[in-house]
């Protein structure tokens, strides 16, 4: 699992997010719209200026995914955190992305808007180049499929709100049928533009301050919320069998249309959610009394949330002892509404919740609803604990009238064998030396922390098997936690350099089997790209080549070696006209070949423009 979330930046930041029952909603930024501006009564104007967002949408690694600063700047940010997103949920997993190269892997991203192009299309015609191909919608999927060579099902679902949660479904049932093996499935969601938000106001569903109050009688709408998040899926067999690190277990799923069971496609229906719950828990074999915790839709809707509660109550709250009633809590309290992305919001923290046994609390709960029959029912006000083999249910609700429900259990926990004495070499590897040394730094506050809790074999075989090795190495050795740490901070020795330098040493054979364990993530070298936030310069090659290009260049570099393609190429057109004001002929510029060329060409252009 992986996720970019208002106030959390990983799963370990949200679930001690929710530990705490923290509400990270705050102002809207003035960089995404002037809300203040546009908070008014009736049509176009915006009930509340508070929501969820993530901080940093606009940083990127764009040498670590082989791109240049124009090409990341140009490209929706949606894309640009996506793809990091997969990397980590990749690292957490325990599969290295490249052993995963031209297999059938599928990729299922729930998602339902393009806020970034739309943005970009508003500005005119002039606008509308090339460039902008590469943010429609599609290329979501088709972004990660080709970054990591999958050549599975590649698919953006849209469904409204239950977006994720049914790329989740299509995934199980992809992978129950044999069609893939590994299945990445994410929800992303980045509002930077008011029209949906003024759209929702009006129609009255937006909370006037912010905050989703699911299941109180004081409920009056939802606050959108920035939300990336991604899982890793395998056949649960199949995970055992190579020592993954198994999260949770889907124990089945279904998705299911009010159809005409409701007065309009809009409204939700009592009838539509019953069934899908009836069928989720028939697919997973599952006694529904026997499900401990829900994580609701929960949109704190005065609409909605009587209908979901109600449904919960009839197929999961009956035939309970009252001593043990279904908890039923909405991440959206602490977060907001991540729309497309809040299903698989949802089902992270339901994972958390069974890896943690226990079920933090739903906030802005207030006076209960009076018009549902809280029998068998129960919002957790406290972090609440769960029997250690639990079955949680998650729910989603979208607009088009796709109910969509996922039934999870606790995973069973990985065998542990303890240290005997032996030292282990921990292998680090880093794209860059800035990266290496960031990665040292957390691997120690790691090893001192909560990688305590597993033993230094299993550390270092999961540091060197399951994680990719780029080129700037170190290697720390020991037979505790604490000499792993003390090896990290005095840096190498001849026994670890030949470690290092040893290509054939079988590292397979030298760990043996054994479980992936947590470490920690690849350190981003992120910065800043943002369209009208980069210097133009002076000379149209030399804006070309900083933006473009990769480094190690000189004058008899090929551009198309160096990075420079058609659509760079493209991109330099335009801003030629724009600068000079005179066309350009492109069959000029795309008979060029080496860097030397292109600076002798732009050097006449430029000539003759003044």
């Amino acid at each position: 699992m992986s996720c970019r979330l208002p106030g959390a930046n990983s799963p370990d930041q949200l679930w001690e997010l929710l530990r705490r029952g923290v509400d990270a909603t705050s102002e809207t930024p003035a960089q995404r719209y002037d809300a203040p501006a546009l908070r008014a009564t009736g049509p176009g104007g915006l009930a509340g200026s508070r929501a969820g967002y993530v901080d940093g949408i606009a940083d990127f690694d764009a040498d670590f995914f082989a791109m240049s600063t124009a090409e990341a700047t140009a490209l929706d940010p949606q894309q640009r955190l996506l793809l990091m997103c997969a990397w980590e949920a990749f690292e957490d997993s325990g599969l290295v992305p490249a052993r995963l190269r031209g297999s059938r892997t599928g990729v299922f991203v729930g998602n339902s808007r393009a806020d970034f192009l739309e943005t970009a299309l508003q500005r005119g015609l002039s606008s509308a180049t090339a460039t902008q191909l590469g943010n429609v919608r599609s290329l979501l999927s088709a972004r990660l499929s080709h970054f990591f060579d999958l050549r599975g099902p590649s698919v953006v679902v849209d469904t409204a709100c239950s977006s994720a949660l049914t790329a989740v479904h299509q995934a199980v049932q992809s992978l129950r049928s044999g069609e893939i093996p590994v299945a990445v499935v994410a929800g992303v969601n980045l509002p930077l533009r008011p029209d949906e938000a003024a759209m929702m106001s009006h129609a009255g569903a937006m909370s006037a301050d912010g905050r989703s109050r699911f299941g109180s009688a004081e409920a009056d709408g939802h606050a959108p919320a920035d939300a990336v998040a991604v899982v890793v899926l395998k056949p649960l067999e199949t995970a055992l069998a190579d020592g993954d690190r198994v999260r949770a277990v889907i124990a089945g799923s279904a998705v299911g249309n009010d159809g005409r069971s409701s007065d309009s496609v809009l409204n939700p229906s009592l009838d539509g959610q019953l069934d899908v719950l009836r069928w989720a828990y028939r697919d997973a074999r599952v006694e529904p009394s026997a499900v401990d915790f829900v994580e609701a839709h929960g949109s704190g809707s005065p609409l909605l949330d009587p209908l979901e509660l109600t449904a919960l109550g009839e197929v999961m709250g009956t035939s309970r002892s009252p001593r043990q009633p279904l908890l039923v809590g909405s991440v959206k309290s602490n977060l907001g509404h991540a729309e497309a992305a809040g299903g698989l919001v949802g089902l992270i923290k339901a994972a958390l919740c069974l890896e943690h046994r226990q079920v933090p609390p739903s906030l802005h709960a207030g006076l209960p609803r009076t018009d549902v029959d809280w029998t068998g029912l129960s919002i957790p006000r406290a972090l609440t604990d769960i029997p250690a083999r639990a079955i949680a249910g998650v729910s989603a609700q979208g607009s088009s009238a796709l109910n969509a429900h996922v039934v999870l259990r606790s995973a069973e926990p990985a065998p542990r064998t303890p240290d005997d004495g032996t030292r282990w070499p921990l292998v680090l590897s880093a794209r860059t030396p800035e990266a290496l040394a960031e990665l040292t730094r957390a691997y120690a506050e790691h090893l001192a922390g909560p990688g305590t809790a597993f033993p230094v074999r299993d550390l270092c075989r999961s540091a060197a098997l399951r994680r990719t090795r780029f080129e700037h190495q170190a290697v720390a050795i020991g037979a505790t936690h604490r000499e792993l740490v003390q090896s990290l901070t005095t840096g190498s020795t001849p026994e670890l350099d030949r470690f290092l330098g040893a290509e054939s040493v079988d590292r397979g054979g030298l760990f043996g089997p054994g479980p992936n364990v947590p470490l920690p993530t690849y350190p981003w070298q992120a910065r800043r790209c943002w369209p009208g936030e980069e210097p133009a310069g002076d000379d149209p090659a030399e804006w070309l080549l900083g933006k473009h290009a990769r480094t190690g260049f000189d004058e008899d570099s090929a551009l198309a070696d160096i990075g420079i393609d058609s659509l760079a190429k493209l991109q330099l057109l335009v801003e030629l006209q724009q600068r000079t004001g005179h066309e350009v002929d492109p069959e000029q510029l795309a008979a060029l070949r080496t860097v030397g060329q292109l600076h002798a060409w732009a050097r006449e252009l430029m000539e003759v423009s003044r």
